[in-house]
């Protein structure tokens, strides 16, 4: 080789030498962190995912990060190994933009894991249950996401409107149980067709984003509402993604019967039954988004129908400067004290069974600690409630009763979820171990 060849050769050489040594010097640094994460999740409890996660297949990952650089949440993708791992499942929220950055298609979408399953509906073809003329929508079937939510609950009315019956006979086409983000974008698509609908709503518009504290931020995405059209929401409050419902509500004239629990469906000649307590409501079609929190769970304690306690802050401002215990131990009881103790004046408890937040996000997690140690809060731990009083509330803990003043109860310790109603009306259901 001669000198100018050489010098060639060592011109492109050395920088190419250079990129790559910085390219294997930083995925080396990624897996040492990415390992670091994953001890972490697992002595926290963080590492199994509680709803819709990516299940990664190693035979078809290229370790080319992608997945994890496209992940919108905080550390919950990694590489380990030069391929792609789940490190912190419980941050997963089923985006699913690492499925849709995937080049090889390695990333499937799944419920449940191997050690802890998630029990879902058996659905067919457009959402429809082993009954035909029941369709199941929204987070009740697994997909938690609001505008994947929207979608099914659009979907499931144009299989509605290809039934045999439809807009004929003295019965509704359709009953709509639940004003989620799938029920209220099946409410639409209903109007928007012309069918004969009812839709019953046990509590508020909005389903599980009606829950959220005040001003928590609801991540979402460009949908299409049904008489709408495409709404663009990246990120937005909860107030102000339930006042567009509210608008796009009235603004409509859709009819949605509010503090409306559906009781029973039963089969009949031409379709369905559906009772509530103010009657029964013949129809040929049903949609069930009920979501997975079904009704709230009760404490289980003398006193609990005093009316201070409730299972819905909407505006935490309505308890300004009160004595308020929190009960639960997950993000919406952690949310809900974070959000009460930024009220002047007002006096939080948080109860909990246990003594740590092993299902909590971190974030959340630090901003109780943080207010713990300001002694804003005052966190009892392994505790539970045995009586409510009309000015106090008796907790049972590990070192006896105690007898705190009180003014307002938030429960917060999830729903009865509803697969016993399920079961009763005759719905089939599985339970999903993360497979794809």
């Amino acid at each position: 080789m001669d000198a100018d060849t050489a010098l060639s050769v060592a011109i492109y050489a050395v920088p190419l030498t250079a990129a790559c040594g910085l390219y294997l010097w930083r995925r080396r640094r990624l897996e040492r962190r990415t390992r670091r994460l994953v001890e972490r999740a697992r002595t926290e409890g963080l590492d199994t995912p509680a709803s819709l996660h990516p299940h990664i297949s190693p035979s078809r990952c290229l370790g080319c990060a992608v997945c994890v650089t496209a992940c919108p949440e905080a550390d919950v993708l990694g590489l380990i190994r030069d391929k792609a791992v789940l490190v912190n499942g419980a941050n997963c929220v089923g985006h699913g933009a690492c499925k849709d950055a995937c080049p090889t298609g390695a990333i499937t979408l799944v419920l449940g894991t191997e050690e802890r399953g998630v029990e879902v509906p058996v659905l067919g073809a457009h959402f429809e249950t082993n009954l035909p003329g029941v369709f199941v929508a929204g987070e009740l079937g697994g997909m938690g996401l609001i505008r994947n939510a929207i979608e099914q609950g659009r979907q499931t009315i144009e299989a509605v409107r290809r039934l045999d019956g439809i807009g004929t006979g003295g019965r509704v086409d359709v009953v709509i149980v639940g004003a989620g983000p799938a029920g209220f974008a099946a409410t639409l698509a209903a109007q928007e067709h012309g069918l004969r609908y009812r839709t019953f709503e046990q509590d508020t518009l909005g389903g599980a984003v009606a829950h959220y504290p005040r001003r928590k931020l609801v991540l979402t995405a460009p949908v299409t509402l049904p008489l709408v059209g495409t709404v663009k929401l990246r990120e937005t409050t909860k107030e102000a993604l339930l006042e567009l419902w509210r608008r796009t509500e009235r603004e409509t004239g859709i009819e949605i019967l509010y503090r409306k629990k559906v009781t029973g469906i039963a089969r009949d000649a031409d379709g369905f039954v559906v009772r509530t307590a103010d009657g029964e409501t013949r129809t040929r079609a049903v949609v069930l988004a009920l979501g997975r929190r079904g009704s709230p769970r009760k404490l289980g304690a003398r006193g609990e129908g005093l009316p201070k306690v409730v299972y819905l802050l909407e505006d935490p401002a309505e308890l300004q400067g009160k004595r308020v215990l929190v009960v639960g131990a997950g993000d919406s009881a952690l949310e809900v004290a974070i959000a009460l103790c930024a009220e002047d004046g007002t006096e939080v408890s948080l109860s909990c069974r246990g003594d740590a937040f092993p299902r909590a996000k971190p974030p959340n997690r630090a901003k109780i600690e943080q207010l713990e140690r300001r002694r804003r809060l005052r966190v009892v731990r392994r505790s539970t409630v045995e009586e409510v009083l009309a000015e106090a509330v008796l907790l049972k803990t590990d070192r006896g009763t105690e007898r705190i003043g009180n003014d307002a109860i938030v429960v917060c310790i999830g729903g009865e979820l509803p697969f016993g109603f399920l079961s009763e009306i005759g719905v089939d259901t599985e339970m999903r171990h993360g497979a794809p």
